[in-house]
């Protein structure tokens, strides 16, 4: 995992996590207050946004990754998944150490990269630092598939 300043990414990154903090506010967290934002970049160059949704009972809610992944493979089921950007938000402000997927986003993330036989690049985002893993392994090395 490499580990960069916000101000070191590539123009194409940068772009992806843009699009993931404006995910965010796309975010419905009215009991943690704490919205999470994903982008994802899809082979074809067309980025799809997701957004954490909660409910009052607490198994009913997405994460952001989830949110994304499924509005990527309902409007592009054949399309592979290159990249994906997480973005967090706290009273307001972008956080200051990067979010990373839970342990159920991990596998399905997992699960999506093995669908089409391609890494998945991972860029977990805060207000300076980001944290870039090149592949989903880097976060689940041991996943159900």
């Amino acid at each position: 995992m490499i580990t960069c300043q916000v101000s070191d990414l590539l123009a194409e990154d940068s772009i992806l996590m843009e699009e993931a903090i404006k995910a965010t506010e796309l975010s419905y967290a009215p009991y943690s207050n704490f919205h999470v934002g994903a982008a994802i970049l899809l082979s074809n160059g067309e980025i799809v946004r997701g957004a954490n949704q909660e409910n009052a009972s607490y198994p009913c809610g997405i994460c952001a990754e989830r949110s994304a992944l499924a509005t990527a493979q309902n409007l592009y089921p054949d399309v592979p998944v290159v990249a994906m950007a997480l973005a967090a938000k706290k009273g307001g402000e972008v956080v200051q150490e990067p979010v990373t997927p839970c342990g159920m986003c991990r596998q399905v993330i997992a699960e999506t990269q093995q669908r089409y036989q391609a890494d998945i690049r991972i860029l977990m985002t805060s207000a300076q630092k980001v944290l870039i893993a090149n592949s989903i392994s880097e976060l689940l090395p041991h996943s159900f598939i």
